[in-house]
């Protein structure tokens, strides 16, 4: 059954979510009263309270009179009341600056992403990149580097850069290896980076012209572009996380710190979802996030790929400033991403 909250419900739940935003505190009528936009008695106040309670959207907080939101309060206030709050000027060129380097890889705009809103929000900020399906294979060198050993080295058209060493025969020559990387060059430079392999594989032929075992040299290969593909996910301010913890027993909060700290668990967490979207502990799936909140969104990389920016924090963060907040973030990363392939020309 959907419930439908009058006018001043409404005015009285956001009022109530703001103050525990702000101070942390439950709240009563008469204070409520000094901060409602219009003139109603503390005892009308207490009685829309009760309705309110009654319906599970705010809460007492042990034996005080006044009260708390309930996680189905801010999943209504999230879902039906919130406005972004719009970014000041101040805060949107602080942006502006700690984007002001050069980068030469796409991975270092995103860490550096997550870094910054970390800094601005204090709180955990997790970035993962763009889809890397679309990729292709920009360029591809093998430098010796002593002692029977190569590295191989991968260019994505992201800018991204790869590589691994790999250990060749002593009987290979240096012309030999100019040989096969003059080989791969013109069969697989250019192709999607899914379709490296396929066709390396197809040239097995001729890449025993030049190495005795060339399925151990495509292993190599192949592990080079697993990491220039898989999503990368990068995450700034993890012991931000500590700071709201209720609970101060010491395994719980190492538990905690550990489920920020493995990349799985925090890619786990995020909403894929286009936009902006608000999910809380009781919906992160994990006992340890009951008290928090994460606020995620897609941005774009200006090549219709889109990756995915978050923010985990208490559950009582302030959310129309946190939403907007992110809503100018994402719009100042994608402006950074296309100013980046065009000054360096590395997508096609």
């Amino acid at each position: 059954m959907i419930v439908v909250l009058t006018d001043r419900q409404l005015l009285i739940l956001e009022a109530i979510i703001r103050n525990y935003t702000e101070i942390g505190q439950p709240i009563g009528s008469k204070a409520l009263q000094e901060q409602l936009p219009i003139h109603v008695s503390s005892a009308t106040i207490r009685n829309e309270m009760a309705v309110l309670e009654h319906q599970g959207y705010i809460t007492k907080e042990h034996s005080s009179s006044g009260r708390v939101p309930s996680l189905k309060g801010y999943r209504y206030y999230v879902d039906n009341i919130v406005k972004p709050a719009k970014l000041d000027k101040q805060s949107l060129k602080s942006i502006r600056n700690s984007f002001g380097n050069e980068f030469l890889k796409v991975d270092e705009i995103v860490a550096t992403s997550a870094k910054i809103l970390s800094d601005l929000t204090s709180y955990t900020a997790i970035m993962l990149k763009p889809d890397s399906t679309d990729l292709r294979l920009e360029g591809f060198r093998m430098v010796p580097i002593g002692h029977q050993q190569v590295m191989v080295i991968l260019v994505a058209s992201d800018g991204t850069v790869e590589s691994q060493i790999f250990n060749i025969p002593p009987e290979i020559s240096g012309d030999e290896l100019e040989a096969v990387m003059r080989l791969i060059n013109d069969q697989v430079v250019g192709l999607p980076l899914n379709q490296v392999i396929t066709k390396l594989h197809a040239t097995l032929p001729l890449l025993t012209r030049y190495l005795q075992q060339p399925a151990g040299f495509l292993d190599v290969f192949g592990n080079v572009l697993d990491k220039a593909v898989k999503e990368q996910v990068y995450v700034s301010g993890r012991m931000n996380l500590l700071n709201f913890a209720h609970d101060n027993n010491v395994e719980q909060l190492k538990s905690l710190y550990s489920l920020v700290n493995q990349v799985p668990n925090i890619s786990n967490l995020v909403d894929n979802d286009k936009g902006i979207s608000v999910r809380f502990g009781d919906e992160l799936t994990n006992k340890l996030l009951l008290d928090y909140s994460l606020i995620s969104a897609t941005y774009d990389d200006g090549h219709n790929r889109q990756g995915l920016i978050a923010i985990l924090g208490p559950t009582n963060m302030p959310y129309a400033k946190m939403i907007g907040l992110l809503g100018a973030f994402r719009k100042e990363l994608t402006a950074r991403l296309i100013d980046y392939y065009q000054n360096f020309g590395n997508f096609n």
